[in-house]
């Protein structure tokens, strides 16, 4: 039995002048490195290339899917895991991948994992919700196109007034281009400037449809993160002003900009009052939710995000498995 297998992912049959250079550059380093065995520097002097340049094709083949590497044999103390975390916060399905040492790689192999946890829920007639976030994005990447004509993808955030690439604007047409289906935005910005602002958006049909959309969704994918400057909501303006109240208060991380403490319950803070998504409570009703999500400085939140039964599926990594698995300080 093959235990692994290198996919190298084509474009659609195009006319040889259609086909871009930097792609045609890049599907030969593909199949040289992946394929044929080669080394970076064998290519490199194949190709009249640096080595450098060819490592930075690499990373980039894997990093926006061109490449999907599939380990088929099991990983027993990962698999030891996956039980262990089912059995303690009752959850139907576990994923757990081994830990790298780059925040980035570590994001990518974590969302990996969750993409593997939602293709099995991805039909025709669905709808699917997702949060934003670079372990969300890893995770639509590794998502194969399809045409799913029926179905729906709907953000569960308002966004950000600058582009990054994790946006929920992007992270969400990034899904519903992948799926062929039609998206719903929160045309709002993450944190109202009020709660009565808020409340009169939420009047708006557009905005009120896109909260319907998400409250009955058969399928959510969501991250969370925590307080440090290493999250993307911690970095936002909103958030620095308010770090060291939302601290005072017990929040140690968030779901869906709710800021939350220890054991997962929402925190008395204005920003929680003033977050324009779908409220984390409503997770539980929906058929499939998925948390991406790994490294140990968010094993407070996501343990008590766990505890409090938000989501029934998990994604996350070995170091960060262990660390959920202990008992919390």
């Amino acid at each position: 039995m093959e235990n692994f297998s290198v996919a190298v992912m084509s474009a659609p049959l195009l006319q040889p002048a259609a086909i871009d250079d930097a792609e045609q550059l890049k599907a030969r380093v593909a199949w040289y490195y992946f394929m044929g065995g080669m080394t970076q520097q064998e290519i490199a002097n194949r190709l009249g290339l640096t080595r450098i340049r060819v490592n930075r094709i690499v990373g980039q083949l894997r990093a926006d899917g061109s490449v999907r590497i599939e380990v088929r044999l099991p990983l027993a103390a990962c698999v030891a895991l996956e039980e262990r975390l089912r059995h303690r916060f009752g959850l139907m399905a576990v994923s757990v991948v081994p830990t790298v040492p780059d925040d980035a790689d570590l994001q990518r192999v974590i969302g990996e994992a969750a993409a593997a946890l939602l293709e099995p829920h991805l039909a025709d007639g669905r709808g699917i919700a997702v949060g934003w976030g670079r372990t969300l994005r890893a995770a639509i990447a590794r998502i194969a196109p399809r045409r799913l004509d029926g179905s729906w993808v709907v953000s569960l955030m308002g966004g950000l007034a600058r582009g990054s690439g994790t946006n929920t604007f992007e992270v969400s047409t990034a899904l519903a281009q992948a799926l062929g289906a039609e998206c719903f935005y929160f045309t709002a910005p993450i944190y109202c400037p009020s709660r009565e602002s808020k409340a009169t958006l939420l009047t708006h049909y557009g905005v009120a449809e896109t909260m319907r959309r998400a409250q009955s969704a058969d399928v959510a994918l969501v991250t969370c993160g925590d307080l440090s400057p290493r999250s993307l909501l911690g970095r936002t303006q909103a958030v620095v002003e308010s770090t060291a109240a939302l601290r005072a208060a017990g929040a140690v991380g968030d779901l869906l900009g709710v800021f939350c403490n220890a054991l997962g319950e929402p925190v008395d803070h204005p920003l929680n009052d003033r977050v324009m998504a779908l409220n984390p409570k409503d997770l539980k009703c929906l058929p499939v939710s998925i948390m991406a999500a790994g490294g140990p400085h968010k094993a407070p939140v996501m343990r008590g995000l766990l505890q409090a039964g938000y989501v029934n599926r998990l994604a996350t990594d070995e170091t960060t498995a262990l660390a959920l698995l202990e008992p919390a300080s």
